[in-house]
């Protein structure tokens, strides 16, 4: 694996979840497999569960972590090709990356949205300009349209799931709901979801939202999309919780409609499905209480499971060096 951004950077889905729950069942097998290697995080953006989940896995593999918030220590960077720096950006990637790239052997990076222009966001400008100028793998902590992390962890966490309630012989429904929040949110975590659940191929996928809801067909091609969420629902086996904004209409609140907040009563559709979000969680807003701290609440192990994705993705980027 030469660079972690997407699903298209993994050769097996199925191989590399195995490797992670390896790695839970065992976290330091492979603890000097980064001796004397450095891994630099760098955050352009706010971060707990990738933070520390990422810091964990790569102390287990006997990696020197160093975190660095780009946001609030750094000089602003800029990105654009040919820019007049005039303004407020002070550093450009061009000039910052392979710096950067011979400080660390592996580097990560978090880069948010900025809802404001679609074609910007989705050019993935941060996260190719690190890729070009670093000269070293680069680990996605979550761009401006997707989250592969986040993603390889929900499906590490079907899988385990999955064996636990001894599923065999058919695909699980996994659906995918749209829940309300108090902002406008980016598509990452729901554009991830669709794209591996998509590429995993081993379960029966929906995705449901409200109306001027649809996200990019890139992601969410194969996937079944319905507008009425209680059909959605229905003997569903697993409900994962998202809140985005919209995509067509970019960044935008068109409906903060209470009634798809996912309750108790609305799992009774389901075949007593388990729960997953990315986290934070507004509670009451995007979940209720009393599904949140429910038995089929995956919240809590989902988070947990973070650890073992990154350490499988470091793990496969060492072994490639």
């Amino acid at each position: 694996m030469k660079h972690f951004i997407s699903v298209h950077d993994v050769t097996d889905i199925n191989a590399l979840a195995e490797k992670a729950l390896a790695y839970k069942a065992n976290p330091l097998s492979d603890r000097v497999l980064g001796a004397d290697k450095k891994i630099g995080l760098l955050f352009l953006n706010p971060s707990l569960r990738t933070r520390l989940s990422t810091q964990v896995a790569a102390r287990n593999l006997g990696m020197e972590v160093i975190v660095f918030n780009v946001d609030k220590e750094g000089w602003a960077l800029e990105f654009e090709d040919g820019a007049i720096m005039s303004g407020t950006t002070v550093e450009h990637v061009k000039d910052a990356a392979p710096i950067l790239g011979q400080y660390f052997d592996v580097l990560c990076i978090r880069a948010f949205p900025s809802l404001k222009n679609k074609e910007e966001d989705y050019s993935e400008l941060v996260m190719k300009s690190f890729m070009q100028y670093a000269g070293v793998p680069i680990v996605s902590l979550e761009s401006a349209t997707l989250h592969p992390l986040q993603s390889l962890t929900d499906i590490i966490t079907i899988k385990e799931q999955m064996k636990k309630a001894g599923i065999a012989g058919r695909k699980p429904k996994v659906v995918l709901t749209w829940a309300p929040h108090i902002k406008p949110l980016p598509q990452c975590v729901a554009n991830s979801f669709a794209q591996w659940i998509n590429a995993w191929g081993e379960a029966d996928f929906v995705i449901t939202h409200p109306e001027d809801y649809e996200l990019d067909e890139q992601f969410t091609k194969g996937a079944t999309i319905v507008q009425d969420q209680d059909e959605a629902l229905k003997d569903a086996d697993f409900v994962y919780v998202k809140n985005w904004s919209t995509f067509t209409d970019y960044g935008k609140i068109y409906t903060n409609d209470p009634s798809w907040m996912l309750t108790e009563e609305k799992l009774q559709l389901t075949n007593n499905a388990k729960v997953m979000h990315c986290l934070p969680v507004r509670r009451n807003v995007e979940l209720s209480d009393e599904v949140l701290d429910s038995a089929n609440s995956l919240v809590t192990t989902e988070a947990g499971n973070r650890v073992w994705a990154a350490q499988a993705v470091l793990a496969e980027i060492l072994k490639s060096k």
